[in-house]
């Protein structure tokens, strides 16, 4: 909860702290008035947030909470990402300082991708179709599945 880095000697050292232990961490090295008011203005900044975060309800699916997000680093299912939108985009503001990945990707991931989420897109029509019984819609997909299938698993070269 609390980060401490600790410059003795010219070499610094970083301690992390839980709320109970950072008090007791700054009584005992007796700090200025400077910090123990910056450490105040820290403890109540963790309290607050905590306090925000268990009026946020579980999620209904994995039945985690934020606190549990919050405490183990991991969320229980997919749907906790837009669960708990609203609370993850302040922390990933802070920690990245933008919620939208801007960077460069590896250059394996780009190729194929459009074909991945045809893929996907082609599947998820197929369980609809098979669904509502319509079986020969289904079966066209099924051979659209496995053209495309083939395709990426055997990526033609292209001619330079």
């Amino acid at each position: 909860t609390i980060h401490v880095t600790e410059i003795r000697d010219g070499k610094g050292s970083a301690v992390h702290l839980c709320e109970t232990c950072a008090r007791e961490y700054l009584e005992k090295n007796a700090p200025s008035e400077a910090a123990l008011a910056i450490a105040g203005e820290v403890v109540e900044a963790v309290e607050e947030a905590e306090s925000a975060a268990s009026s946020v309800p579980p999620c209904p699916h994995c039945r985690i909470s934020f606190a549990e997000f919050r405490e183990n680093g991991r969320f229980g299912c997919p749907q906790d990402y837009a669960h708990f939108q609203a609370e993850l985009l302040p922390l990933l503001e802070n920690i990245h300082e933008d919620t939208q990945h801007v960077g460069k990707q590896p250059r394996r991931l780009l190729i194929g991708t459009q074909d991945q989420a045809r893929l996907v897109q082609l599947r998820s029509a197929q369980r609809e179709a098979i669904e509502q019984e319509d079986y020969e819609k289904a079966a066209r997909l099924r051979d659209e599945i496995a053209a495309l299938e083939t395709q990426l698993k055997h990526p033609a070269v292209p001619a330079n």
